[in-house]
């Protein structure tokens, strides 16, 4: 795997984690221990390595603790990712996630391949679609079943909405104090069309107990660490949004196979939910009797405080709730901010907004932050969960800097906030409205 130049590493990069604390980092990545203070002798480890090197370290027992390997460490390739375009800002390589800048967002249904990539692991590599299969279980599943891909499309009706993603943590770089976590900005969403079947309809097919409380997935990416004992990430939802009508099993993203790094060949698409609800690289989906405890659904990881709490705070897990919905939120796509524009011509200004299970029902905008607002139309929903549109025309009074302002309203009456809202551990479900500037000349 490349390493990105020229690119800030975060939270769970491999070149971080071993500038910061080289040797926890051979335990967190590898498992690997060492002498503490020859730093060479490894007493386990070696073999999570050798598996992700492909080939026996021969010489290892003169290789210090806290290195990476070179393989892994040092290319000359430009850092790619496939299928995306070049515009997407990297955030980490390791796994590789990158976000959308505003401007590439402008589109009503967000194009393939700028739509953000967040990883948790490692994607599965030469996927032979004509063996992939699906296994549904649990303890609360009548009749456990496994279906090719083959037969999933050709026994269940296909289905194709429009449905928004977000990441969990899209918004995180504005926390203070900071939250750990890949530092997104306001790129980690998108609304594509997605074909697949409804999830509802397979999990029918094998049959529910009564006592079904949560679903939780099961992908083919392999953890960090290699280690196959190791998921890199397994979460799921409750049963009442598993089975809505827009909660699709896809394998389609506006009308081509999926990308490689949105899940190709198969995955989950759960509408306005945090994104890492659906899983990528789909193999297995449970019907549990309680609420999922795979990776990633426990601790801080996707939870928010159950109550507000100040800046800093520790919070303890029983305090945490997971997250559901995502909130009410507007995005300005056109123009780029610092764009020029000319005194007493029209400054056209548009973008989207959305608003988790609900609806978005008011959008304002403001250029004399936020003292006074602009009531704007917003377009309804091509389906539910979809991504809804609004564009204006504005009017400055004279030359200077400007900043324009967008709020969206759901349909619950709930307004973004002009500032960052409630702290939380790790940065998630900033709604803050979004900014661009603007000098007029």
């Amino acid at each position: 795997m490349p390493i990105s130049k020229n690119k800030p590493l975060t939270e769970q990069g491999i070149g971080e984690l071993y500038s910061e604390d080289p040797i926890a980092a051979d335990l967190k990545v590898f498992g690997r221990t060492s002498n503490p203070l020859t730093r060479r002798g490894f007493l386990k480890g070696l073999t999570a390595m050798s598996t992700i090197l492909g080939a026996e370290i021969v010489f290892s027992r003169f290789m210090s603790s806290g290195m990476i390997p070179a393989a892994l460490a040092q290319t000359a390739e430009n850092f790619i990712i496939e299928g995306k375009h070049p515009g997407l800002l990297v955030l980490n390589d390791r796994p590789v996630n990158a976000e959308t800048p505003p401007h590439l967002l402008n589109d009503a249904v967000t194009p393939a391949d700028k739509l953000f990539v967040r990883n948790n692991g490692i994607p599965p590599k030469n996927v032979n679609i004509e063996n992939w299969t699906l296994t549904i279980g649990g303890e609360s599943v009548k009749n456990s079943k496994t279906y090719t891909l083959a037969e999933l499309k050709q026994k269940f009706k296909h289905h194709t909405y429009q449905l928004t993603l977000e990441c969990g943590g899209n918004g995180r770089s504005e926390f203070n104090p900071p939250a750990k976590g890949n530092q997104w900005t306001t790129g980690a969403v998108g609304c594509p069309k997605w074909t697949g079947i409804r999830l509802k309809d397979v999990l029918l097919d094998c049959g529910i107990k009564d006592d079904a409380v949560y679903i939780g997935y099961h992908g083919a990416d392999s953890h960090l660490s290699g280690d196959p004992n190791k998921a890199a990430i397994s979460r799921g939802v409750p049963m009442r949004k598993a089975l809505e009508d827009e909660s699709l099993i896809a394998w389609a993203m506006n009308g081509e196979d999926l990308p490689v790094m949105n899940g190709f060949p198969l995955r989950l698409v759960f509408g306005g939910w945090p994104a890492s609800t659906g899983g990528k690289w789909l193999k297995g989906i449970d019907i549990r009797n309680k609420v999922h405890d795979g990776a990633k659904m426990t601790g801080t990881a996707y939870r928010v405080p159950c109550e507000a709490v100040a800046p800093g705070t520790k919070v303890a897990d029983e305090d945490m709730c997971i997250i559901h919905s995502m909130p009410v939120k507007s995005l300005i796509t056109f123009p780029k901010s610092g764009t020029l524009h000319t005194l007493g011509k029209e400054f056209s200004v548009n973008g989207h907004a959305w608003a988790g299970d609900k609806e978005v029902t008011g959008m304002q905008i403001s250029i004399d932050f936020g003292q006074t607002w602009q009531d704007i139309p917003i377009s309804k929903p091509v389906n539910r969960n979809a991504w809804q549109h609004w564009q204006t025309k504005v009017e400055f009074p004279k030359a200077g800097y400007y900043e324009v302002w967008a709020k969206a309203t759901d349909s619950d009456d709930t307004a973004q906030p002009m500032i960052l809202p409630g702290w939380n551990p790790k940065g998630y479900l900033n709604n803050a409205c979004h900014r661009i500037a603007v000098k007029v000349v």
